[in-house]
């Protein structure tokens, strides 16, 4: 005796290529955001890394030239830019927010603008930061790559105790109150 036919279901066929579409599709947004966060993981900074970054000798917006050292013993948030990129543009008044009210507390901010000082000057002028600013060019994002940053991308922010050593590093925009919560056990 033959097998019983069993009528299809209209519409199973669809709804299984469909869920096997949907987990496929969810597989790949995985893998990608996997991928993505691969590339711009932080990896802890290199034995040289941290001496680089504070005697590299860069200008300020003066002409004058000047180190990270200058500011040894104070906690030190640098942070590393350029007038081109909508990320760190938007980072700055938190930044200026960070330097005013921690300054007596020992806090300095410091850009490092991987710009043209053409470009910085205005800016900085226009918008009032209070902090340093140094200009940088692209040899700055062989120091960044140093501190972890391996994509070598903008904004990215490193924050040195009192001893200078890295408490923490960020790529990409960092808030206000991001900043506040690494400063807090740094200025008890």
């Amino acid at each position: 005796m033959p097998a019983p036919h069993r009528p299809r279901t209209r519409g199973t066929g669809k709804a299984a290529q469909l869920a096997l579409v949907a987990v496929v599709a969810a597989g790949a947004l995985a893998a990608g955001v996997f991928v993505a966060l691969e590339r711009t993981r932080l990896d802890p900074p290199g034995a040289n890394a941290v001496s680089a970054l504070t005697s590299a000798r860069y200008r300020d917006l003066h002409g004058r030239e000047r180190t990270l050292q200058e500011w040894q013993g104070k906690i030190r948030v640098v942070n590393f830019w350029a007038t081109w990129c909508p990320p760190c543009r938007q980072e700055i008044p938190g930044l200026i927010k960070i330097q005013e009210k921690h300054a007596p507390s020992g806090v300095q901010v410091v850009g490092i603008a991987v710009d043209q000082v053409d470009n910085v000057q205005p800016y900085a002028a226009e918008i009032g930061i209070p902090y340093p600013i140094l200009i940088a060019g692209i040899e700055a994002l062989d120091i960044a790559r140093a501190l972890g940053n391996k994509a070598g991308a903008l904004p990215f922010t490193v924050v040195l105790d009192r001893n200078g050593n890295v408490v923490k590093s960020h790529l990409g925009l960092m808030t206000e109150a991001d900043l506040d919560a690494v400063l807090a056990p740094l200025l008890g």
